[in-house]
């Protein structure tokens, strides 16, 4: 059986043609990776935007969502999960507050905390969404079979981790 070729194939191999002392093979993992990245950033963007959703936001209401009933977090915790500054979450909360689809409530474990919390309407987005998102998501792995999305996610975890820490 013939293999198949793709762009990065061919630019691989016109690199190789010209500058034949390195050693292309990373690119050949991380430019798919790159290209890859792109069409699924596409189809999360879409799958938000049909949830009437930034990006931004679903980080926040997803990690609400994620976090189970009653759905709520500290901002503390929000920053822990969306790894951006102290302001820019405040911001995003004043935001989502502004759309109501979180509010703010004092956090009955400590008088000077608050919480926010996820409202019906932050719920119904964020579950449109993430199953609009998880089913662009399998069409873009469709190609592959579950062996072989097993594997692939096995490899990229273990690359990953290196990055994690």
């Amino acid at each position: 059986m013939a293999q198949l070729s793709d762009e990065v194939d061919r630019i691989v191999e016109a690199w190789n043609r010209q500058r034949p002392d390195l050693d292309f093979s990373p690119l050949e993992v991380l430019s798919r990776v790159d290209r890859l990245s792109r069409h699924l950033d596409h189809a999360r963007r879409d799958a938000f935007r049909r949830s009437e959703l930034e990006p931004w936001e679903w980080d926040v209401l997803s990690a609400l969502r994620r976090a189970g009933e009653p759905f709520q977090l500290t901002p503390k915790q929000l920053l822990q999960q969306t790894l951006v500054s102290s302001g820019t979450m405040t911001n995003r909360i004043d935001r989502l507050v502004g759309r109501r689809l979180v509010h703010r409530e004092a956090d009955p474990a400590d008088g000077r905390s608050i919480l926010v919390v996820l409202t019906p309407d932050g719920k119904i987005r964020v579950d449109a969404a993430i199953t609009r998102l998880v089913d662009a998501e399998a069409v873009l792995l469709a190609r592959l079979s579950r062996t072989d999305r097993d594997r692939l996610a096995a490899l990229l975890r273990k690359l990953s981790l290196g990055f994690d820490t």
